[in-house]
């Protein structure tokens, strides 16, 4: 089982569980250290790692950013101590997920002439939608074809959600954060494209758990080149922490500190 867990979502974004949650569901999963990876979210800690009922807790988040040649990647940012400017930023980018996600919202219900009872608040995404078509009783589409079919990219309520650039993530994120991250790189359409960028990083998520079989060497490559930390989670949006994260020996290896 993984001492860390890095990559953990809440109910702060398109998780299922709750903040308040956490330290318990870490405890019965065995993992001591925690990181809070909300989705274009700072949290509401007063430290970029506090403890709470002997579990630490680290302030990250996920920012999705957008690189000159229009692949689109996510960046951890860990051990956060807001800026302005990263405040600034992610009120943006929340405002700009509740109106694309009330655009979905309601694409949807008039393509399947239902009333899927969601509200669309902060932190809102997709599969918020996905779960909805999921639950409700008079549809058919379970919570991977409601992607496939209804609001996935090239599909027809799909509608593209704002981001900034690479280099303006990546500098914000600096600013604030101990580490900034790759997250999942294999998951891109072009992972050695993804994986060039980790040159103005401080690490590559190196642990995660894929739903197919990848070819792992590229990531071992790239942090041999660049000289990289190494970090990894579960991406949990559920209850299940320590699917994948590091051993003790590889968390204190990225110093993260307390300021």
């Amino acid at each position: 089982m993984p001492y860390a867990d890095l990559h953990v979502h809440t109910t702060r974004s398109d998780g299922c569980l709750e903040l308040a949650a956490v330290p318990d569901v870490a405890r019965r999963a065995g993992v001591s250290v925690v990181a809070i990876t909300d989705h274009d979210r700072v949290q509401p800690f007063d430290k970029p790692r506090i403890v709470r009922d002997g579990i630490t807790i680290v302030h990250g988040i996920e920012l999705r950013v957008e690189c000159d040649t229009g692949l689109r990647v996510d960046l951890l940012g860990y051990g956060i101590d807001p800026t302005d400017e990263l405040v600034a930023m992610t009120d943006r980018i929340q405002t700009n997920r509740i109106e694309r996600g009330q655009e979905i919202v309601d694409c949807v219900e008039d393509e399947t002439g239902v009333d899927l009872g969601v509200t669309v608040t902060g932190g809102f995404g997709r599969p918020h939608i996905a779960r909805a078509v999921d639950d409700h009783p008079e549809l058919v589409e379970n919570y991977r074809e409601a992607f496939d079919d209804l609001i996935g990219a090239d599909c027809p309520c799909f509608v593209p959600r704002a981001v900034p650039s690479f280099e303006r993530g990546r500098a914000v994120l600096t600013a604030a954060a101990d580490i900034v991250s790759l997250a999942h790189p294999l998951r891109y359409r072009d992972p050695e494209r993804a994986l060039g960028l980790a040159s103005e990083l401080d690490a590559v998520e190196r642990w995660y758990p894929y739903d197919r079989d990848v070819d792992r060497r590229l990531v071992e490559r790239t942090i041999d080149r660049y000289d990289l930390l190494a970090t990894g989670g579960t991406d949990a949006h559920g209850d299940r922490l320590g699917v994948a994260g590091l051993s003790k020996s590889q968390y204190d290896r990225l110093e993260l500190t307390d300021h």
